[in-house]
């Protein structure tokens, strides 16, 4: 909902500051006051195109802010906002600020963040829904209508869409699923050699690092092999140092009991024996780990060239070829029970495919019904709006095949035939601007709170109309505005200005060369007199003040 409006130096607006409350709010003036100025300025607020004859004369810059209740969460505007990072505190509102040079450069800001004037505009669609003479926005545009129609007829479209994606996605595996079999059949006799050669050579996880440990040992052993048989002679034969120490210890062992000095060298001598004994232990196993056997070398490094080459030949590691393998396995098996396979994931697009159909069929049907009702209904708000000869209809066409979406398979449009026997044609056709505003007020009134954005504003929806059609104008106007929606009317009708919940008087002034449009909330006695030009004309009389009264009277 549109909560204030701020406009400096737009045209003939020097400076304007309004707040607006929800409810129906009339803006009315003189011709010529300046009544479209005010909504120039909100539409380039909006997104519209920045046309540099905006700028007020003798000004450098002009500048629009546009204050909006903020957006209700898990909407699609809160949705849009959130998309772009634009942040919005609690509580507070959503500011849409645009500037625009003389030299016809222009920025736009949302909630003082600059953004693009395409965004803008895209939030500005949300916002406002803008309808008068040349306005091409609202329900205007067919992309819109299939929802508005199930929003009206309370047509579940979600069960539609989430079938349609599960048939999609069916759609999709069986598609990755002939595509992996076409490919593993035109390298199937690459598979078989490949899938031969590895279970040939049998690779294992953690083979290579084991083999090439085992080669760098053999390979040390091969370099120590002379100190090591040394080594190992100085601990074999009686005349060895263990053999030698064994013995003097068994001697010393008859003495140690004679002096405490010699028990002492006995205990030294058993752990000299227990430590050599433990080094001969260790040298033995040494000389078994690094034992050097020429053939056992010879039969590691051809393991070890067979793995890696294998790994380069395939591009991967050596300790990655076993997985290689079982994969590669997979895939030749899979060109056996590929046709199983297909034959599953065929069923089962099949079966998907028949789900959304049904589904989508049942939609369509709901969507037909729900067509009838609003056409009833929009057919009951004609007459009193002086369209009498006019009809209405909603299209529901189903679409081929191909064009099927999680929408469903209808294109919904709304149509109008304006003249007996005239065809019915999009609401755009329609060559009158007033009667073009008094129909989509009709359909308006018809769809209630049915999407839209919060905010409304009809440009001149009575032109060409006055009394009973005009009383039946602002009767719609008002209770459209009392279902939820703010709605602001720029009237030449006292009839509908008599309906507004608020009054505001567009009118222009002039000092010595400089003119001024200015824009100002009428309190009650104001309004009266207000309504009253608006009946007599130029000169207000008594009667005209009294009818104005009978007016408001009958309006509150």
């Amino acid at each position: 909902m549109l909560t204030a409006l701020s406009i400096a130096n737009i045209v003939l607006i020097e400076r304007l500051d309004l707040d607006f409350a929800a409810g129906l709010g009339v803006l009315t003036g003189e011709t010529g006051a300046g009544k479209s100025i005010l909504l120039d300025a909100l539409g380039l607020a909006l997104g519209a195109r920045a046309d540099s004859a905006l700028v007020r004369q003798g000004s450098d810059k002009a500048q629009v802010t546009a204050s909006f209740a903020p957006p209700a969460p898990g909407t699609a505007l809160a949705a849009l906002l959130g998309e772009n990072d634009i942040e919005i505190e609690p509580g507070e509102p959503l500011l849409v600020r645009r500037t625009l040079k003389a030299d016809g450069g222009s920025r736009a800001f949302l909630n003082d963040q600059p953004c693009s004037a395409a965004l803008l505009r895209e939030v500005g669609g949300h916002l406002v829904e803008i309808h008068g003479q040349h306005d091409d926005r609202g329900l205007l545009a067919p992309a819109g209508h299939r929802a508005l129609l199930d929003a009206y007829g309370r047509c579940d479209s979600a069960a539609v869409a989430a079938a349609h994606g599960e048939w999609r996605g069916a759609e999709a595996r069986l598609a990755a699923a002939r595509a992996a079999l076409d490919e593993a059949v035109r390298d199937r006799e690459w598979l078989e050699h490949c899938v031969a050669e590895l279970t040939a050579l049998a690779p294992q996880p953690g083979e290579e690092a084991e083999l090439a440990e085992a080669r760098t040992t053999m390979q040390k052993g091969e370099r120590i092999a002379g100190d090591m048989g040394a080594i190992m002679a100085a601990f074999e034969g009686s005349d060895s140092g263990p053999a030698q120490l064994r013995a003097a210890a068994r001697r010393l062992d008859r003495l140690a009991g004679d002096h405490p000095l010699l028990a002492e060298a006995l205990a030294g001598l058993d752990r000299a024996i227990i430590e050599a004994d433990e080094a001969e232990q260790r040298l033995q196993e040494a000389a078994r780990a690094l034992e050097y056997d020429p053939a056992r070398l010879e039969e590691a490094e051809t393991r070890l060239f067979e793995l890696r080459a294998m790994a380069r030949k395939h591009h991967v590691q050596p300790d990655e070829l076993a997985t290689l393998a079982g994969d590669l396995a997979a895939r030749l098996d899979a060109i056996e029970g590929g046709s199983e396979g297909l034959a599953k994931l065929e069923a089962e697009v099949a079966a998907k495919a028949a789900a959304y159909t049904h589904a989508a069929a049942a939609l369509s049907d709901a969507r037909s019904k729900a067509a009838a009702r609003l056409d009833k209904a929009v057919a009951g708000e004609l007459v009193p709006l002086k369209l009498d000869a006019a009809r209405f209809r909603t299209l529901v066409e189903r679409l081929p095949a191909e064009r099927w979406g999680p929408e469903g398979m209808d294109r919904v449009e709304f149509l109008i035939s304006t003249n007996p026997g005239a065809p019915f044609a999009p609401l755009v056709r329609i060559a009158s601007g007033g009667e073009l505003s008094r129909f989509i007020l009709a359909l308006k009134v018809a769809l209630a709170e049915e999407g839209g954005a919060d905010t409304i504003i009809f440009d001149e929806i009575d032109r060409g109309v006055g009394g009973a059609v005009a009383s039946a104008i602002g009767e719609r106007l008002a209770r459209l505005a009392g279902a939820g929606k703010q709605l602001l009317a720029v009237t030449h009708s006292p009839q509908v200005a008599a309906k507004g919940a608020s009054h505001f008087l567009i009118a222009k002034s002039s000092e010595g060369t400089v003119t001024r449009t200015g824009v100002r909330a009428l309190g009650e006695a104001e309004r009266r007199e207000e309504i009253a030009r608006m009946l007599s004309g130029a000169e207000v009389t008594d009667e005209a003040r009294a009818q104005a009264e009978r007016l408001l009277e009958v309006a509150g």
